[in-house]
């Protein structure tokens, strides 16, 4: 379940406190007084059999004698009893509880059976559960506490859902003292039902809601909390906290929610796909709340500070830099118009030092300058405490100016006390303001980053590789092979044929039993040549001497063969030796050394890492990781995270190595990994890299038996719906899912279509399609969304037809879209696919597909009836016509 009845938790019109207690200082008492003291509307019962009233609201003995069934409940009864309780108020109709009461999965083995029979009640009654072992919940815009926090919170239009809830209530006082509001404060705790990907599927729906905070712990569900912070983080800004970046605080967060954290690196790789922006520290998620809950909105990254302090603009400017920000430059119309209204020993640039006597006055001419400067996107005020400077007077003059711009106003008022009325100016305008400069710069930098981010994530790829489903078939062979016999680790040989079906350059291996077999294949391939043990054992050669280089003749070759044998037995008595590998010495002196490879990251699945290879690569240290699937973008995106990707670049006589081969390298992996499900770890190391491309020199690949295409965390390119269909006349077409490189077919199909049905279709003019509807169409979420595209040649250049279906984060309704262009029209091309995404529907076991249709659409219209799709008239707006199909 994601969103199913989680309105009756978030949007109750009645709750019922299951353990409401008379002792003021219990969880039960605080609750019930939490529950009275806000605005709710909405009707409030009591249960306790040992109490005729709480709080002065009759309270009822059990839940079968309460007046009506409650919308939500909460419950802070003892852990053994909440199971009856939520199977009691399922067979009455309710629909969510919020789990207040301790004692579950993070209390071993008997909580976890505790827990599992909690949901065990939920499950039959569609029953939602938020917690258990939490504070509760606060959807201030109804007036609702239903926790047992030390105050109510402030309405506003920030979202924070916590796993924490120290962490919650920690945000909630220092927020007050600020005035800033939220729409929903959630505290997640065990995440038996429940979790944050459910919850960011609702909350990217929500009016009331513009941006989301988030502090995490685990990530319970990554597929689904992948598709839920995209699908999210493209709608509205999403920030989140997540302790545990080093193993020992990893492991006090695992004790601390009874779950296993993946790797820190991992987590940052899935927060970054999902468009989600990370801060390390609490103090940056309260600047981040800060700043969003005044509204504030960054087109640009050009900032401009302004300052009657010349040292604190240049640690103010210090901090941009250090973030890699953008100093506005001034234009010379703004340097001059300043020059007239500011003393001669300003600044004459950005920052823009007004001097330290600087009047309300000049604070404000200087500020309009640069408000109306269009090389300047934001503005950061800071001002310093001095006996000639009226504090108050200053911040009034900015918040004056500030409510009638659109640009981004930064404040800092440095100070205690002299600064705290100047502060509460601020506060009253709804414009941000921070203790230091360099706070209110990090808060800047850090929507900044958040638009670069989402910028990143929609950029269209230039170009994608196709691999031989043949050669794939032949790789999964070699894996097959090897699973049968019993292996863990394929063998070098084996390892660099499967890179080899996948276009990846290796270096040319033989296998051999002996010494004598050694000699023969060097003497096929020719000296120089080098030699490696063979063992199933022995992943690292190099680290027992099974690794001998520059081998120059038969002699040589014999001696260091027997003498790398009688080392390695030594080493490792228990290997068996199944022979040697031979290969010849590779001569690319200003190759770079590379590792591509892949590991199972034990929350988020199967990860891509890159970076600086060789013997010393955990020394070095220089790596970045990705989720797959992979495009070309992303892929590039992931060598520039690596220091040696400047190296890549080229510098003083080397040339660059051919970073399309790298790219190419990259996708192959993650390619192999989506097409090989039993791979559980690879290992490309040393890759080559140079100006003539890339070369394998050794592999290592780690098999198990289980491996499930589902264990990647993001749905991959799903190729097996590629086919072809024909329509009424016989014409052939080739049908697949859409890709993110389709964006320039799908702009040349919209404009080859008439006016008309481009109105017909989008229920507005358009001429050309806008660059983020074309985005938006091609880059979907395979696990949330289909859409099939239908070319008239096998080249697939020429796009005739599409159509899309978007299921809801339930999996029970979808609702459809369809064009075919126009002159393509009338021989039952859309018939055919409606057919096509019908069939995907009932694969995906949805019960429903809806649409909207134009009532003068009758063609359409007529297509729907024909396929049994329901037609009903929309009462508030009869231009437009419901569709809906039941699936059986």
């Amino acid at each position: 379940m994601t969103i199913r009845n989680l309105e009756y938790a978030l949007k109750p019109g009645s709750v019922a406190l299951i353990g409401a207690s008379r002792n003021a200082n219990s969880v039960g008492g605080v609750i019930a007084r939490n529950l009275v003291s806000g605005s709710f509307s909405g009707k409030i019962m009591f249960v306790n059999p040992k109490a005729d009233t709480i709080q002065s609201f009759p309270c009822y003995p059990d839940i079968a004698s309460l007046p009506e069934v409650p919308d939500l409940s909460i419950i802070c009864t003892p852990a053994s009893t909440v199971p009856p309780i939520v199977k009691q108020l399922g067979l009455r109709g309710s629909k969510a509880a919020v789990v207040i009461s301790a004692g579950f999965a993070e209390h071993g083995e008997e909580g976890k059976q505790l827990q599992q029979d909690l949901l065990n009640a939920a499950k039959p009654h569609l029953f939602r559960l938020i917690g258990p072992n939490c504070v509760g919940l606060l959807i201030p815009g109804i007036g609702l506490n239903a926790s047992f926090a030390q105050c109510n919170a402030l309405p506003g239009k920030t979202a924070f859902l916590s796993q924490s809830g120290a962490v919650l209530t920690s945000i909630m006082d220092w927020a007050n003292s600020r005035e800033i509001g939220f729409s929903h404060l959630i505290s997640l705790g065990g995440m038996a039902d429940v979790d944050v990907g459910d919850l960011l599927d609702y909350l990217a729906r929500d009016e009331a809601t513009d941006s989301i905070l988030l502090y995490i712990e685990h990530v319970t569900n990554p597929r689904k909390f992948m598709s839920a912070a995209r699908a999210a983080s493209r709608l509205k800004p999403v920030v989140v906290i997540k302790p545990g970046r080093h193993e020992e605080s990893a492991l006090a967060a695992t004790s601390h929610t009874g779950a296993l954290a993946g790797s820190d690196l991992v987590y940052d790789a899935a927060f970054h796909r999902a468009g989600i922006l990370r801060v390390p520290t609490l103090e940056k998620l309260f600047d981040a709340a800060e700043t969003l809950s005044r509204g504030t909105h960054i087109v640009g990254e050009r900032l401009a500070i302004l300052t009657n302090g010349g040292g604190i603009g240049v640690l103010a400017t210090d901090r941009l830099l250090d973030q890699q920000g953008q100093l506005a430059k001034l234009s010379q119309h703004t340097i001059q118009s300043l020059s007239t209204v500011l003393p001669a020993t300003w600044s004459h640039a950005n920052p823009v030092d007004i001097i330290g006597d600087a009047s309300s006055e000049r604070y404000h001419s200087a500020f309009e300058l640069l408000l109306s400067d269009p090389q300047v996107d934001a503005v950061l005020v800071i001002n310093c405490p001095t006996a000639m400077v009226d504090n108050v007077g200053a911040a009034k003059v900015i918040s004056s100016l500030s409510t009638k711009t659109k640009k981004p106003v930064f404040t800092s008022w440095l100070g205690s006390d002299g600064a705290a009325k100047a502060r509460e100016t601020f506060v009253r305008h709804r414009i941000p303001t921070f203790d230091t400069p360099g706070e209110a710069v990090d808060a800047f930098s850090q929507i900044v980053t958040h638009n670069r981010n989402q910028r990143h994530l929609k950029e269209v790829p230039e170009r994608s590789i196709q691999f031989s489903p043949e050669a794939a078939n032949r790789a999964k062979e070699i894996v097959r092979s090897a699973r049968n016999n019993d292996h863990e680790w394929l063998s070098e040989y084996e390892a660099k044929q499967v890179l080899r079906c996948f276009d990846i350059p290796i270096v040319e291996t033989e296998q051999v039993s002996n010494v004598d077999e050694a000699v023969q294949s060097a003497q096929r391939i020719g000296f120089p040549i080098a030699l490696k043990i063979l063992s199933p054992q022995i992943t690292h050669k190099t680290d027992v001497g099974g690794v001998a280089l520059n081998i120059q003749n038969q002699g040589h070759l014999i001696q260091t063969a027997n003498a790398m044998l009688t080392r390695v037995a030594k080493a490792n008595p228990e290997a068996e030796i199944e022979g040697f590998t031979v290969q010849p010495m590779a001569h690319r002196p200003r190759a770079h050394e590379l590792i591509v490879g892949m590991t199972n990251d034990r929350t988020f699945g199967p990860v891509i890492v890159f970076g600086q290879g060789g013997t010393a690569v955990e020394v070095v240290r220089d790596q970045a990781v990705a989720l797959p699937p992979l495009n070309t973008v992303l892929a590039n995106e992931l060598i520039n995270r690596t220091r040696i990707s400047k190296l890549l670049a080229g510098y003083r006589d080397r040339p660059p190595a051919d970073l399309d081969a790298v790219t190419n390298t990259l996708l192959a992996v993650a390619h192999l990994v989506q097409e090989i499900p039993e791979i559980e770890e690879l290992d490309i190391n040393p890759l080559w890299a140079d100006a003539d491309g890339v070369l394998a020199l050794d592999a290592r690949i780690r098999i198990g038996n289980n491996g499930s295409s589902e264990r990647l965390s993001i749905s991959p390119y799903p190729a097996n719906l590629v086919q072809s269909i024909k329509d009424r006349s016989g014409n052939q077409y080739e049908l697949r899912p859409v890709k993110p490189e389709d964006v320039a077919p799908l702009r040349t199909f919209v404009d080859a279509c008439d006016s008309q049905d481009l109105r017909l279709r989008f229920f507005s003019p358009m001429i050309h399609l806008p660059d983020h509807l074309a985005i938006r169409l091609t880059q979907i979420d395979y696990d949330r969304e289909m859409a099939f595209v239908a070319f008239s040649d096998r080249q697939q250049s020429h796009l005739v037809g599409f159509v899309h279906l978007v299921m809801d984060p339930d999996r029970t309704t979808g609702e459809y879209s369809i064009m075919v262009r126009s002159d393509k029209k009338g021989h039952g091309l859309g018939y055919q696919l409606m057919l096509s995404l019908i069939a995907f529907a009932r694969a995906q076991h949805l019960h429903t597909i809806t649409g909207e249709v134009m009532a003068e659409n009758t063609r359409m219209l007529k297509m729907c009836r024909e396929l049994g799709f329901e037609l009903h008239e929309l009462e508030d707006d009869p231009s437009l016509v419901s569709v809906q199909k039941t699936l059986k």
